[in-house]
């Protein structure tokens, strides 16, 4: 990820729900595939991120962190909902990552807290 993608990732974005106001945090698995400039390292065909969303509901955490990840010069291909912070659904130490789940609500961001890339040595059949 380019230092530019990591800034606007984690950027501040407006939200008409207001600072933490009737917000949660909500845990989405974003996989992205290559595109010009996107900062993925060499040889890799795409990454999965976990991402951290303030929002008032899933869609809005969903279109929030498209948007932003577009924005960052990455290629988001899908996102897969873990709950929230509240209430977990994946591999997910809240405990651990408390620190960005509250950067996430306080700043109205995007934070992308872990990101996996992928070779084609990782999707061959084996």
């Amino acid at each position: 990820m380019t230092d530019g993608a990591r800034a606007g990732a984690a950027a501040g974005r407006e939200s008409a729900a207001g600072n933490g106001r009737g917000e949660d945090v909500f845990i989405l698995m974003v996989e992205i595939g290559r595109k010009e400039d996107d900062g993925l390292p060499d040889g890799a065909t795409g990454a999965a991120l976990v991402c951290y969303c303030a929002a008032k509901d899933e869609k809005a955490a969903v279109d929030a962190t498209v948007q932003v990840l577009r924005e960052a010069g990455l290629a988001p291909l899908e996102v897969e909902s873990w709950g929230t912070r509240a209430e977990p659904l994946g591999p997910v130490d809240v405990a651990a990552d408390a620190a960005l789940f509250d950067r996430a609500l306080a700043e109205n961001a995007v934070i992308v807290a872990n990101m996996t890339t992928f070779t084609a040595e990782d999707e061959a059949p084996g």
